[in-house]
């Protein structure tokens, strides 16, 4: 299984040459040559490193692997988003963006990270083509505001936000399906003469994603307890494809009020809930108060987590053991550590 590269190596590197007398010149600039052809520093990578790898950009990492599983040493891939970090709110350092003056292609996901940074990075290298992944996708629509449908008290956690689509569509299988094809189709278009490697790299991708499919209905399908509460609404794909109902716990983007909470907590014990799903970017005081006030456990999985098919199934278990005949619940909650590690 691929395992995403460091922190540090996830981001296109600056060399930055050490002070050289006049005498090593030649050296130098052979030095310079070695390093304009490497990475996504080169002006025509394709056509001047001579290796024949394309250049890739992406957003975050499960993206990464997607373009490898197609792709393999194929391509060069650079992940502006590190490990940790949220695509809410990163804000990219300045040699990311100047890193990115040679790629070929940059993969989108729709996370906000882009809206809000796609114009500089593109200026950066207007020659780069940008190619939407999601093409194809039906998003769903995170709504203007939590609405617990079916209880009399809801009313009380509701805040009107603006609309906009869920970009956590590389979270159901089924929809990466889309994405890997949206990715080869690209890929062949930019190297027609690597296309039968693309094709058959993608094919191999899409039977992993019918095994993972079937893996995570047959963990989740005998599930009696089809509802689950969730700090941020990241998980609706997962849910929609695999029968659940997400309950989140964020109201208009916000950690909710007391009273607030005071309705989650009904909700919460009126569904018979005990496990509360987190994610490790974000704080955990709102769920850890409920979890407590319930006598349930906060279980903290990141959209990000890697590697990208493993932390799915791991979800999937925690989801199913915790409402499996039998199972404990802590006295006092306390949050358990990520299913991907």
């Amino acid at each position: 299984t691929y395992s995403a590269p460091p922190e540090e190596m996830v981001a296109t590197m600056m060399y930055r040459p050490p002070t050289i007398g006049l005498p090593t010149l030649p050296l130098l600039l052979l030095i310079i040559q070695l390093f304009l052809g490497s990475g996504c520093g080169s002006p025509n990578p394709v056509t001047e490193t001579g290796d024949g790898r394309l250049h890739i950009a992406v957003s975050i990492l499960p993206q990464e692997e997607f373009v490898r599983r197609i792709a393999g040493e194929l391509v060069e891939v650079t992940v502006l988003i590190p490990p940790g970090a949220s695509p809410a709110t990163y804000e990219p350092r300045p040699q990311q963006i100047r890193g990115l003056a040679g790629c070929d292609l940059y993969f989108t996901v729709g996370v906000p990270f882009e809206d809000a940074w796609l114009e500089r990075i593109q200026s950066a290298n207007p020659q780069m083509r940008l190619v939407d992944s999601t093409a194809g996708i039906q998003h769903r629509v995170m709504s203007a505001h939590h609405h617990h449908e079916g209880d009399d008290h809801a009313h009380t956690a509701e805040k009107e936000v603006a609309e906009h689509p869920d970009p956590h569509v590389w979270l159901a299988p089924r929809l990466v399906r889309v994405q890997a094809e949206n990715i080869a189709r690209a890929l062949s278009e930019l190297s027609p003469e690597q296309a039968p490697q693309f094709q058959v790299g993608l094919n191999l991708f899409l039977e992993e994603l019918d095994r993972l499919d079937a893996r995570l209905h047959s963990i989740l399908d005998p599930v009696p307890q089809r509802k689950f509460m969730v700090f941020h609404p990241a998980w609706g794909y997962f849910a929609d494809d695999y029968g659940l109902e997400m309950i989140p716990v964020e109201v208009g983007g916000q950690e909710p009020s007391g009273a607030e909470l005071a309705t989650f907590v009904d909700i919460a014990r009126e569904e018979g809930l005990k496990v509360i799903l987190a994610q490790p970017e974000f704080s955990t005081r709102a769920v850890d108060t409920l979890a407590k006030e319930i006598g349930g456990r906060v279980l903290l999985a990141s959209p990000l987590g890697q590697p990208w098919a493993d932390s799915l199934v791991q979800l999937a278990e925690a989801l199913a053991q915790s409402v499996a005949p039998g199972a404990q619940q802590p006295e006092n909650a306390e949050s358990e550590g990520p299913v991907d590690e």
